[in-house]
């Protein structure tokens, strides 16, 4: 396997009630007056656009066109336990006009895809709903 660099995100944030966040190609630039809910928020994001689009290439690779209205809505919850804190997440997805058990089949698929969610594999519960 040859490894190429995709992409590299970078971003810059600062903290306080005129704390922010923006990335060096300008497509983000945001004020973020509290760290949270900020950070689970861009993390739903962030995690959700790489889902969809993980969603599109399982898709692709099964010959299927997806509906215009297919979506992924991220739930990201922080919690904390006797002083220690942890995430929670669910991706809730619609594919409209898609079989149900072909849906299914896409968005697991896209679980195995998603580097978002390799990369949280076994560090936090993860519920993918097919809605």
């Amino acid at each position: 396997m040859t490894e190429k660099l995709v992409f590299t995100g970078k971003t810059h944030n600062t903290g306080g009630r005129n704390g922010g966040t923006r990335s060096s190609d300008g497509q983000l630039d945001l004020r973020l007056s509290q760290p949270h809910p900020a950070a689970e928020n861009l993390f739903g994001a962030a995690w959700s656009a790489c889902y969809i689009g993980a969603i599109e290439l399982a898709a692709s690779q099964r010959n299927v066109k997806l509906p215009a209205g297919t979506a992924v809505d991220a739930e990201i919850d922080l919690n904390v336990d006797d002083g220690s804190y942890f995430l929670r997440a669910r991706l809730n997805v619609s594919v409209p006009g898609i079989e149900r058990e072909l849906a299914e089949e896409i968005i697991e698929a896209a679980h195995d895809i998603c580097p978002y969610s390799k990369a949280t594999r076994g560090n936090i519960d993860v519920a993918t709903n097919l809605l």
